[in-house]
């Protein structure tokens, strides 16, 4: 096991914020900016950091480059609800589906309607793998499943919001939370309930993006280490 240093998706926050930067500069150029900001997220490649990152540090317990997936033709493997899902990364060996990731990340302003939209796909992907897994779709063992999420730090996901309960009270862990505690209790839950095998949660401000420390971590048992030393001791443990 490769020892894991402190703030280690720091460059991949860093090219985040980058990336996102230099798409909205592209699109305003263009003269075709998109509703909102739409501009600086169209285009992709904001997490390819994080994907490099988990690369290096795959082969570093001796997965070969060539088991890691992350070209869009090749992260499509079947599903049982739909025909199939794109994932974000797999690392397939001979046939043997590994390890599946997915790696989200949310800016503002519309914190509210895109955190219910990532618990619902976040819910219904992994509802929708382990019975594509059940009914033998991939003739594997069991594969390894994670959920990382990026979200912007800012005075909007810090700040309490109000909830409607017009027939019903909500359960309390939700009064009076913030976008950023909702999300904390979405991906502690989706490992709780056994959705995914490890979750990841981060924090980050555009300001602090050329820092070392440009991300904190809200929560440990939800901290990049934790997330890490899950899916490399399962890759680095014998099919």
């Amino acid at each position: 096991m490769p020892q894991i240093q402190p703030f280690v998706f720091s460059n991949a926050v860093r090219h985040f914020w980058r990336t996102r930067r230099g798409q909205a500069r592209r699109q305003a150029k263009r003269a075709s900016r998109d509703a909102g900001h739409r501009g600086a997220v169209t285009g992709g490649k904001q997490m390819d950091g994080f994907v490099n990152t988990l690369i290096e540090l795959m082969e570093a317990v001796g997965v070969p480059r060539e088991h890691i997936y992350t070209r869009k033709r090749d992260l499509v493997i079947p599903g049982f609800y739909r025909a199939t899902k794109e994932w974000d990364m797999l690392v397939v060996a001979e046939n043997e589906l590994r390890a599946v990731l997915e790696l989200k990340s949310q800016v503002g302003p519309s914190f509210g309607n895109n955190l219910n939209n990532r618990v619902e796909e976040a819910v219904g992907s992994a509802e929708d793998i382990w019975t594509a897994f059940r009914e033998g779709a991939f003739k594997t063992s069991r594969p390894w499943l994670g959920y990382m999420f990026m979200l912007e730090d800012c005075q909007e996901s810090r700040s309490p919001v109000a909830v409607s309960e017009p027939h019903f009270d909500v359960f309390a862990q939700f009064k009076q939370a913030s976008y950023a505690q909702r999300y904390e209790i979405l991906c502690r839950k989706l490992v709780l309930e056994r959705k995914y095998d490890a979750a990841c949660f981060i924090l980050s401000s555009p300001s602090l993006a050329n820092d070392t420390q440009n991300y904190t971590e809200p929560a440990e048992d939800l901290s990049a280490t934790r997330f890490l030393r899950s899916l490399l001791g399962c890759l680095s443990s014998p099919v």
